[in-house]
This record gives C-alpha cells, sequence and structure tokens, in this order.
C-alpha cells in the first residue's frame, strides 16, 4: 500500500540507484555506489589530538584551549557554517495548556518562540509534553519532520498555519509519526519531550532560505544567508528550544538531550557543537555528513549528499566532491566536538546508506576527546552484533530494521539518561 506515511519514508531517504525524492523535487544522479565493505579502501584519518602546529593534546585543558577551537572553526569554515546566537527580540507567547493530557499523566503546552517583536515575524511553534508526577523533568527535545500533530494522536494539538501552507494540498498527517517519538514511553519514565516542525525553520529545498530565517533574520542575527547552511539553521533551532525551557519552572534545563534523526541527526550533532549547554546528544543514523566517516567509500558520500541536498551544506563543502580525503576535518571530529558530555550514536541494519560501520568508526575514533576528560567510551574498533548496546559515556547499538526510530531506539536513549543524569 503506497500511503502518505510511505510516501514520506521514501522522499526522506535517498537510497537506490535511480532515486526520486518526493517532495523535494530532486533526482539521485545515476553513479554506482558501494556497499562492498571490501571495496571501501583506505583512508587515513585527520589526527584528532594534534594541533595544527604539530602539537600533541594531552589532556582536556589543551583540547579546550587549542585544539577544540580549531576543530570547530574548521566545520564553520568547510562544512556547515557559522551558527549566529539568540535573537535579542526573541520572545516567547504561550499559546494552550492542557493538564489533563495523556490521561492525566502529562501537562501538554504549546508555545509560540518569536523571533523579531513584530506579531507577523517566523515562529517557531513548539509542543512539549511534561510528566505531572515529576516536580522538575529532564527533557529530551529533538525537531520532527511532519508537524507537530504528526508526534501524538492527541487531537488537540494544533495543524499550524506554517504547515499547511507549505502542504495546501495534503491532509493533516496527524499521529503517523507516533513511533518516532514514543512520548507516552518518555512521560512513563518521567522526561519530559519537546519538538517543533523543522520546516518551520527553513523549508527543506534548494530555495528554502529565501523565506526561511537564513533571510527574514539575515539583519537581526548579523549573518548573511550564504555563512550557513539549512543543517545549521535546524541545530541553531535546538537550541531555541533550550531557551524557552530555561523559562519553564516543571523542565530541569540543566538535563535536555538533543535528538536528531537523519538529516536533522547532522543538524543536532552541529547544534550541540556549538551549544554545550545541552547535556546529552543522541545522533540517530545521521550518516553521512553526521556520523558516519566521509572518507569511506561507502553508501551515501560527499558528491551525492552535495548534489541531492546543496542546501544542506555551505557551499565550501562541495570543493570536496569526489575528494573527501582533502577535508581538512572527518566526522570523528565532529563527534568529538559533545565531549565530554554523553553521546549516543545509533545505526539500523539495514540502512546501508547511512553507512552503518562508518557510524561506529566515527564514534569510536571519537573517544580520544572523551579520554582526556578520563571518559570511558567504546571497548573496541570493532562494531558489536545487531541489538548489542555497548559503550560508556559514548555508547552505540546498530538495531535490526531499516531508517528510523523505533521504541527499541527510545528504551535505550532512556536507559542512557537515566544512567549519565544519575551521575
Amino acid at each position: 500500500m503506497f500511503n502518505l506515511k510511505n510516501r514520506y519514508f521514501i522522499s526522506a531517504r535517498a537510497i537506490g540507484h535511480i532515486l526520486v525524492l518526493l517532495g523535494f523535487g530532486l533526482a539521485a544522479s545515476t553513479q554506482d555506489f558501494n556497499y562492498d565493505e571490501s571495496k571501501v579502501g583506505s583512508h587515513a584519518l585527520p589526527e584528532l589530538l594534534r594541533n595544527r602546529d604539530g602539537k600533541k593534546i594531552r589532556d582536556s585543558r589543551q583540547w579546550e584551549r587549542t585544539r577544540r577551537p580549531e576543530v570547530h572553526s574548521l566545520f564553520a569554515t568547510h562544512v556547515y557554517g557559522r551558527m549566529p546566537g539568540r535573537p535579542v527580540a526573541m520572545h516567547f507567547v504561550s499559546v494552550k495548556d492542557d493538564n489533563m493530557a495523556l490521561g492525566g499523566r502529562a501537562t501538554r503546552k504549546e508555545i509560540d518562540i518569536h523571533f523579531t517583536s513584530d506579531a507577523g515575524g517566523p515562529v517557531l511553534h513548539l509542543v512539549a509534553w511534561l510528566p505531572n508526577a515529576v516536580p522538575k523533568a529532564p527533557v529530551f527535545i529533538g525537531l520532527n519532520f511532519m508537524g507537530n500533530h504528526s508526534v501524538h494522536a492527541d487531537t488537540g494539538i494544533t495543524v499550524t498555519d506554517t504547515w499547511r501552507s507549505l502542504h495546501p494540498d495534503k491532509e493533516a498527517t496527524r499521529a503517523l509519526q507516533t513511533e518516532r517519538w514514543q512520548v507516552d514511553t518518555l512521560v512513563a519514565h518521567g522526561y519530559g519531550l519537546a519538538t517543533a516542525w523543522y520546516q518551520d525553520l527553513e523549508p527543506d529545498r534548494v530555495d528554502g532560505w529565501r523565506t526561511g530565517i537564513r533571510s527574514t533574520l539575515a539583519e537581526s542575527l548579523g549573518i548573511r544567508p550564504t555563512e550557513w547552511a539549512a543543517l545549521a539553521v535546524w541545530g541553531w533551532g535546538l537550541s531555541r528550544i533550550l531557551d524557552w525551557l530555561e523559562t519553564e519552572p516543571r523542565a530541569d534545563a540543566m538535563r535536555v538531550v538533543a535528538t536528531g534523526h537523519s538529516r536533522l541527526g547532522k543538524g543536532a550533532l552541529w547544534g550541540a557543537a556549538n551549544d554545550t549547554r545541552l547535556a546529552m546528544v543522541v545522533s540517530n543514523e545521521s550518516g553521512e555528513g553526521g556520523a558516519a566517516i566521509s572518507r569511506r567509500n561507502f553508501g551515501e558520500t560527499v558528491t551525492r549528499i552535495n548534489t541531492n541536498f546543496p542546501h544542506w551544506f555551505i557551499d565550501a563543502y562541495k570543493v570536496y566532491n569526489g575528494a573527501p580525503e582533502r577535508l581538512p576535518v572527518d566526522q570523528h571530529m565532529l563527534l568529538a566536538l559533545i565531549a565530554p558530555r554523553p553521546l549516543y550514536v545509533t545505526s539500523a541494519a539495514e540502512d546501508l546508506w547511512a553507512d552503518p560501520t562508518g557510524e561506529y568508526l566515527g564514534a569510536w575514533h571519537a573517544c580520544s576527546a572523551y579520554s582526556l576528560y578520563g571518559k570511558k567510551g567504546l571497548p573496541s574498533p570493532t562494531p558489536p552484533g545487531v541489538n548489542q548496546p555497548i559503550g560508556a559515556t559514548v555508547r552505540y547499538h546498530r538495531r535490526t530494521g531499516k531508517h528510523d526510530v523505533t521504541l527499541y531506539d527510545w528504551q535505550q536513549y532512556i536507559a542512557f539518561a537515566d544512567e549519565m543524569f544519575a551521575k
């Protein structure tokens, strides 16, 4: 059955020799791509713990004072673009609350995050659930793909005018992504959830910047549209959600977990690299441009992602099409920017496009930065079997199934947060 949910899933994954990305108007090129590990070839990674001047980094103080800023600057210059601060005129407007949500177990809040003093300016529409049984709850945050109303079956969740304006010919996708968000499970374990539709920030298309905040907030943020790209915009949005949580008495803003799936996992990693207030980070099958090593010739490549999604990265990244070995960084260095905060990286066994082995190796090579803080990471350079979570402060699993977020994933994230936040 080709229903709307399946249609979205296909449009979200660039996989197959001839792939049509529904809803984005982009088609993959016909070049072959590799799913054979024996054809990956060798690739030397840039040294994580050595400064530009060749000096070895031996402790966390050196890392924070010299090497971390260098690595951050390289990603900002060559991959994602720089990240601006919060708008001066940003403010929060409570839209509606339901103190008896989820059968009385949670309070559902809808908040509009206004980025300007002008009522007609850009707005990020946020929906949040906070467990009524917890006076001050830790919160998972993340952007969603199909609108806030897709996250849960609760008919009280608003279908926003913004969503309708970009989908004039579609019926509301209510409750189509409940599996990906597991609101009831989170609340039952004492966690809140706050999420917003990613296209409130920038429509996910090549010309999305024209109507997104890269244009509408260019002057107030003091940054030109070309200085950052869509992934940075979406990562920036997580920080604005955290800004609101810092004003919410029932949320523990010191225990906020940034999550992201697929392209939004890429954005979450860059967002957390820029905002150390985010206490823990979950990268769910973020693949190329996320957790996976770019130099590996497996699944999606730098060339393919830049061809299909040129708006995700700044123009400087296109220089490395066909030549990822020339990059001054690789994705293990992005993951290292999360240190010493807890990091969970995940893959799916059937999601070869995202290169599960490359995602694991990205996490493995990032562990050397965690060791500077005395933090334990992954135990071996060899990936674990399916459904076998491993690691300490850096954790990883590869579950059965395809490119998605499942109950199994959330169960691991909740257990990880329980463990890390108890320390």
